[in-house]
């Protein structure tokens, strides 16, 4: 074989090598991509957070299975181990734009919940609005964003029972061209599901107010006894009181979250 000829094929050898190398790259990216993700074979989700306003994406988190959901009954408190939160609740409307109305700034360690809707454990979206901060000093909800996937929250009910939750995803989500399915909406039918909402995004000083909201979604995933729940040299709180028909769902959340 003449020096040419070997010099050919050993150019041709080296372009294919390259090629079945760049194409198995190109496949492995994809299944990473679209082929990882989905629903396992014992009911549960494989899932990352859905923050739109985060940077790269999470490990695929093994999601447990929902729990069938609980009778409706009035949460007096919210427990998030993973930011060391524990915090009254206190049942509220709507406000004058249609969001949920918020806590009193005086009181920045306060969740309210919107008690014309869903109940937390109940089938539906039960929604709970708390402030990210106040003038002077960091809120209930501080560190809400930084939640992931598989972490847990628990909610602490007047009939004794405490829900547990288990987070889904976390978004962040703009006020411009906002939709209120996306934030309050049901993500699978049947299910218990709970949302976190707090301020986020930047702050415009001049208006007062944040540009976004983080909305945290889970769903529930199993309950207890209270009275094993409750935290030494705690008390619950008090049951707070329900406006109108206790199982009859209010007008909807038309607007997003906070606005400071």
């Amino acid at each position: 074989m003449s020096e040419h000829r070997r010099s050919s094929l050993t150019g041709r050898l080296l372009t294919a090598l390259t090629w079945a190398v760049l194409l198995f790259g190109l496949w492995l990216w994809g299944s990473e991509v679209t082929g990882l993700r989905g629903t396992g074979s014992d009911g549960g989700s494989v899932a990352t957070a859905g923050d739109a306003g985060a940077a790269g994406q999470q490990p695929a988190v093994r999601l447990p299975p929902a729990q069938r959901p609980l009778a409706r009954a009035v949460p007096q408190r919210i427990d998030i181990p993973r930011l060391g939160v524990q915090a009254p609740v206190v049942a509220r409307g709507l406000d004058t734009r249609g969001a949920v109305a918020s806590p009193p700034l005086d009181q920045p360690g306060v969740v309210s919940w919107y008690a014309a809707g869903t109940a937390p454990g109940s089938a539906g979206a039960a929604l709970m609005v708390g402030h990210v901060d106040t003038r002077t000093r960091p809120a209930v909800f501080h560190r809400l964003g930084t939640l992931r996937p598989g972490d847990t929250v628990r909610v602490v009910r007047g009939d004794g029972k405490v829900a547990r939750f288990t987070v889904e995803d976390v978004r962040t989500l703009p006020r411009d061209g906002f939709d209120a399915r996306q934030a309050y909406g049901v993500r699978r039918a049947g299910r218990a599901e709970l949302r976190l909402i707090t301020c986020g995004g930047t702050f415009d000083r001049a208006h007062r107010r944040y540009s976004a909201n983080v909305v945290v979604s889970a769903y529930l995933t199993g309950g207890s006894d209270g009275r094993r729940a409750v935290a030494p040299g705690t008390r619950p709180g008090r049951r707070p009181a329900l406006p109108g028909a206790a199982d009859r769902a209010g007008p909807r959340p038309r607007a997003l979250g906070l606005r400071e």
